[in-house]
């Protein structure tokens, strides 16, 4: 039992900047931010952190980390040391989605050395952009067979074959937030990005979609630069 390998705890936290902020002096502004971009530096020693940059692409949100650890607690005591910086007291939680990895049921005859269902640990790609939603099925979904499923789940993954320039990021959230999945799509190209997903509305398995929104497309910044962006 030892030897299995860990499910990982993910976090994809947005954050939006009070234009309060952007009023300071410059002095006084990089003085705060000094103090958030060490914090997200010293953490990222300690599970893996990736920042990226929603300024200008939604309305909601500026900042959005992405978090991967193997404990919750590290986790909470991240953000809640975030906040306390100078910066971080002019930012609100606009969105926060807790997930989990776990290895797919639908990966069948699909499943290939480093294929994305098979793996219970993130190992996000060098994409310069992501695109993030959470994901809820219909109740009628659970009430079909699995070979039904697994039937529509072949056509899905057969779609997502056809972009290999789009990597897939699954997480399971059941049970620990309001959503059943939060994938997130890295890749270089947008447009690619955009036929796949074109190509998944018409697939089956897409009768079957409750809700895949709020969607967030973000670039990816160094952290001092995403959060220079903001203001």
């Amino acid at each position: 039992m030892g030897d299995e390998p860990r499910q990982q705890f993910v976090n994809f936290c947005f954050y939006k900047l009070d234009p309060q902020f952007r009023r300071l002096d410059e002095g006084s502004k990089a003085a705060e931010k000094e103090r958030f971009v060490a914090e997200v530096r010293e953490y990222g020693k300690r599970m893996i952190v990736r920042s990226y940059s929603t300024v200008g692409l939604r309305a909601d949100c500026d900042l959005f980390l992405w978090r991967i650890a193997y404990d919750l607690e590290m986790l909470q005591e991240m953000q809640a040391k975030l906040l306390a910086t100078g910066l971080g007291r002019y930012l609100s939680v606009a969105h926060s989605f807790l997930a989990m990895t776990k290895r797919s049921t639908y990966i069948d005859q699909h499943e290939h050395a480093g294929s994305e269902g098979a793996r219970l640990k993130i190992v996000p790609g060098g994409g310069k952009y992501i695109f993030v939603y959470p994901f809820v099925k219909t109740r009628d979904w659970y009430m079909l067979t699995r070979h039904a499923r697994q039937g529509m789940m072949n056509e899905h993954i057969e779609v997502g074959h056809r972009y290999p320039s789009v990597k897939l990021n699954t997480t399971y959230s059941f049970g620990l937030d309001d959503q059943e999945f939060v994938v997130a799509f890295e890749t270089d190209s947008p447009s690619d990005f955009l036929d796949l997903v074109m190509e998944l509305r018409e697939t089956e398995a897409s009768r079957y979609t409750l809700r895949d929104t709020p969607i967030f497309t973000c670039i990816l910044r160094p952290i001092e630069e995403a959060v220079d962006l903001m203001g």
